[in-house]
């Protein structure tokens, strides 16, 4: 397939690709054009061969993975790169209402969509920050149990050494949770893999945005009851009682048309604000709901200097790695038994497939500090890979702006949105037969929000703009919670159908009587 399109009916209001000639709505067209933005900056060639992709739903891996090559190279244009593709994709991207179509600036200048309410819920629970637990098969671990865990992950190699550092850090410094003293804006508050939960707990002020939808509401409000800290949200105007409209509505907005909305609401609240983009929805919804986020931290950011932000990154994705983590994914392809190089080589003689390739993505293995590894799952899509590296763009020209960027790589978990990709699914209950480690959503959540913390509190994070880092894209890896992805031996992709072959077969097994 060439391209991806969307035809008419758009929206009535809010955040759509941008209409071609022929009134389709291309999501492969934009994406080509965004990278190609970005590699333009850093390689002008590479940049024209990328924005002349006809087959980019085929082949955005290549062109994402030589956009991240080149940054390796250029680290003084890192920066510029990353915004001249926030640029383009504020453009690409549009804003549509009852009247027509304006950029995305304008629409954020103008502040247009009704001005918003504020819903308060205080916490009922015990008033002392809960301690710091990590659920772990079946365990809750905190103190040494949890250290020994944290050293074991960091030995297998499920995590960085930044990142058992970092949680040895938030082990020593239990005083670090009390937040009573922050306010944290969760953009997707309800996300399986957000933070909540635990923030409600340690005293946080948090400012939850989400979808108008009873069930929500009433999950958020059960947590926010049930913790010590304060929780706010937006919620429409009350229509007028003599309407047939429902006079009190469900607190929540929609990000992909309340964003200009969002951005206002908040900088009427006492600030400093860390906001984390914690949304996602499927498809090319999902790129929309991420320029939605970003339209909010832009304003944000431009209101008030001291404004952080904060992503989840996905290991399935491509970065720039220290060259030790390069290194270990091709020691452990190295050590392969004599069997399994056997019976590979057999299998890409007969299909002619390259499967069970080496992990590395270099384009000159051995040279420099930083190696590639290139962990893009082809089932998650192109849009999906735009919509994380749109974050990433966001994440660096922040911090380069002096803001407080917390961007740290979660490991591939169960949740929901995951799962219910039955050749993910499988594939995730295959994976630790090639090391890779697949954590469920307590555990992902409660070492996510930690370092989140870790980077709040401690100076010397890369999250701090103060913090020097040897290159850009370290603020990417140093914390990175990948489970194993990127030091496993082979490209994950090449082995991901054997992957999900094994674990269809554990599946069913378990289901059996």
């Amino acid at each position: 397939m060439a391209s991806a399109t969307h035809p008419d009916p758009a929206p009535a209001v809010g955040i759509v690709f941008s209409a071609g000639a022929d009134g389709a709505r291309s999501t492969s067209a934009a994406g080509s054009r965004i990278v190609a933005a970005a590699m333009q900056v850093l390689d002008p060639a590479a940049g024209e061969q990328t924005r002349a992709e006809t087959r980019w739903r085929s082949r955005y891996p290549a062109h994402i993975r030589r956009l991240v090559q080149c940054g390796v190279a250029r680290p003084e244009q890192v920066v510029a790169s990353a915004q001249a593709a926030l640029d383009a994709a504020w453009t690409t991207l549009q804003w549509q209402d009852s009247v027509g179509t304006q950029t995305l600036r304008d629409a954020l200048d103008t502040r247009s969509g009704p001005a918003l309410d504020t819903r308060t819920v205080r916490g009922e629970g015990d008033p002392s920050p809960a301690p710091w637990t990590v659920p772990v098969r079946g365990k809750s671990l905190q103190g040494d149990a949890l250290l020994a865990q944290v050293r074991d992950w960091q030995q297998r190699g499920i995590i960085e050494p930044g990142a058992a550092e970092a949680l040895a850090r938030c082990v020593a410094h239990p005083q670090w949770f009390d937040l009573s003293d922050r306010t944290l804006v969760l953009l997707g508050a309800a996300s399986e893999a957000g933070p909540l939960r635990w923030l409600m707990r340690w005293r946080a002020t948090v400012v939850a945005v989400d979808i108008p939808h009873a069930g929500t509401w009433q999950r958020l409000q059960t947590e926010a009851r049930q913790g010590n800290g304060v929780l706010m949200a937006p919620a429409h105007q009350a229509a007028d009682a003599r309407s047939a409209a429902v006079a009190d509505p469900i607190p929540g907005v929609d990000l992909l048309r309340d964003a200009p909305a969002v951005a206002a609401w908040l900088q009427t609240l006492p600030g400093p604000l860390d906001i984390a983009a914690l949304a996602y929805l499927d498809g090319e919804r999902h790129v929309r709901v991420v320029l939605g986020m970003d339209m909010v931290m832009q304003a944000l950011c431009a209101a008030d200097a001291r404004t952080g932000l904060a992503f989840l990154a996905t290991p399935t994705d491509v970065f720039a790695v220290p060259r030790a983590v390069e290194d270990a994914a091709l020691a452990a392809f190295a050590r392969r038994p004599l069997a399994s190089r056997a019976l590979q080589g057999l299998l890409a003689l007969a299909t002619g497939t390259r499967f069970f390739q080496p992990n590395t993505a270099s384009a000159a293995n051995g040279q420099g500090a930083l190696g590639v590894t290139d962990s893009l799952v082809l089932q998650q899509g192109p849009n999906y890979a735009l919509a994380k590296r749109i974050q990433q763009w966001r994440a660096l020209v922040a911090r380069a702006a002096g803001h407080l960027v917390s961007l740290n790589v979660a490991p591939s978990t169960t949740t929901s949105s995951v799962v219910k990709n039955p050749a993910l699914a499988a594939g995730f209950a295959g994976a630790g037969s090639f090391g890779v480690e697949v954590f469920e959503p307590a555990t992902t959540n409660a070492l996510m929000a930690a370092l989140w913390v870790h980077d709040l509190r401690h100076p010397g994070a890369a999250a701090n703009p103060a913090t020097p880092l040897a290159h850009p894209l370290e603020l990417f890896t140093r914390q990175a919670c990948h489970g194993g992805l990127w030091r496993c031996p082979y490209l994950p992709r090449s082995a991901l159908p054997f992957a999900a072959a094994l674990g269809w077969v554990r599946q069913r097994l378990r289901m059996r009587p």
